[in-house]
């Protein structure tokens, strides 16, 4: 008889961050920018995946250490995308009085 698989301890797995993006978006402008940025190695350390689209903007989730690099490289791609929020939670991207 097999034993199921255990469950990961909250300390190995991945702390995620989920950023609402705003502007021209679409997943492949979005995996466009992190390519051209910091290229296949960087975007696989990334971990991204998109959460959910609604109103031109987007909600999507990194890994905690690559937030800035993905910031940087949403920026300064030539189709127009800025971040307009950050948290660790999806409820807390509720609130977007605040800039970030």
């Amino acid at each position: 008889m097999k034993t199921p698989l255990k469950s990961l301890k909250p300390s190995m797995k991945e702390n995620k961050r989920y950023l609402v993006v705003g502007g021209k978006v679409s997943k492949e402008n979005i995996e466009k920018a992190i390519l051209e940025f910091i290229g296949v190695n960087g975007m696989s350390k990334t971990g991204l995946s998109f959460i959910k689209s609604e109103n031109g903007k987007m909600i999507i989730a990194v890994n905690r250490e690559a937030v800035d690099s993905v910031r940087a490289s949403l920026c300064i791609y030539r189709e127009k995308m800025e971040v307009v929020n950050v948290s660790g939670t999806i409820k807390g991207l509720g609130n977007n009085s605040r800039k970030t």
